[in-house]
């Protein structure tokens, strides 16, 4: 499987006292390993979560569609009743698969990135992957999203935009499980134009929802910033969240 390694850099130094006086010394960045169910590196998205990181890392990422063909990718496409993911290629391409075809590969990336080194992995991916391990730290944030959400919304109206409107059915049992009124819409990180994410959070508006999820790892800093102009209400941004909750754990 394909590997790459980008990394952002913040000044980090430790003040040693030795032999009578305070010596500068370098340490040496957190390898963090990121596993997406499409195709690495996502640059779409390592620059904000490593912004939110807001330390120097060196991020490591494996794809559970690298090396695939298009022709290998497009009979991995969802029948009735799979667990619908959507995802991006390395070129860009927002494609939909099933996550019984990936499972495999991506445990298989998770030992890619533990054997180079990382000691906190990340899922980039909002999807349910209960059995996938990490035998090291694994953020995975439909888990963190869903406590998120229990602890600062106990009652209320939570809403969530989705990248496709064919995962509504399966993602609202997702999210029925915090006992919360449910509001869903869709609109794609990948293809949706500005207009469709107002569209989106005007629905979810007229709901009078109290809190956004925005349930995919493609929504960007910008989307969230017109869904919360539009809807006046929070917006939960899983990148971001992802990445502070990483630099507090390594601060």
């Amino acid at each position: 499987m394909h590997r790459t390694q980008p990394k952002m850099r913040y000044p980090r130094s430790l003040c040693v006292w030795e032999k009578g006086h305070y010596k500068e010394k370098k340490m040496k960045p957190v390898k963090i390993g990121a596993l997406t169910i499409g195709q690495s590196p996502r640059t779409d998205v390592a620059g904000e979560f490593l912004q939110a990181v807001g330390q120097e890392v060196e991020l490591l990422q494996c794809g559970a569609l690298d090396g695939l063909s298009r022709e290998e990718i497009g009979r991995m496409a969802p029948q009735e009743g799979d667990y619908i993911l959507v995802t991006r290629l390395r070129d860009g391409t927002e494609v939909k698969i099933a996550e019984r075809y990936i499972k495999l590969r991506m445990q298989e990336c998770a030992q890619i990135l533990r054997q180079a080194g990382a000691t906190i992995l990340v899922l980039f991916c909002t999807g349910e992957f209960p059995e996938l391990e990490g035998q090291v730290l694994l953020l995975k944030p439909d888990v963190i999203m869903e406590h998120v959400v229990g602890g600062i919304l106990p009652r209320g109206k939570l809403g969530a935009i989705l990248p496709s409107a064919d995962q509504i059915p399966l993602l609202g049992k997702k999210w029925e499980k915090t006992g919360l009124q449910i509001e869903l819409t869709a609109a794609s990180p990948y293809s949706g134009k500005e207009e469709d994410f107002r569209r989106a959070a005007l629905y979810l508006k007229s709901k009078g929802v109290d809190l956004i999820v925005l349930d995919c790892i493609g929504f960007t800093v910008a989307i969230k910033r017109i869904v919360r102009e539009t809807a006046q209400c929070p917006v939960i941004l899983p990148r971001t969240l992802l990445g502070r909750i990483v630099g507090e754990l390594i601060a």
